[in-house]
């Protein structure tokens, strides 16, 4: 998962070819983590917000707001079905794939 900037690229387990950019972040992309069953994956940034992706399609699901600093990192359940965000405004929340 390497990033440049406010973007994320996917690359090709085989190939190490760019299969995906996401963009949509308005600042540095802090951390990521995929599902375990890889179809989404999460990114933190230090725009405060968390970002949902469907790693297929490359579309945002979910844009996760609510930190009042920059979002460090980022986690999925084991079921996939919530995940959770770490500040650097000293808070933890838990949201929900599904609706946020």
């Amino acid at each position: 998962f390497p990033y440049e900037g406010y973007t994320a690229r996917l690359l090709s387990m085989e190939s190490g070819e760019c299969i995906q950019t996401l963009e949509g972040h308005a600042d540095h992309i802090m951390s990521a983590c995929f599902s375990s069953d890889g179809a989404l994956l999460v990114t933190a940034s230090e725009d405060r917000t968390a970002k949902l992706w469907n790693t297929e399609s490359g579309e945002c699901l979910q844009t996760f707001r609510g930190h009042s600093a920059w979002v460090e990192s980022v986690s999925f359940s084991a079921d996939g079905t919530m995940v959770v965000t770490a500040s650097d405004d000293c808070t933890a929340k838990v949201w929900s794939t599904e609706s946020g």
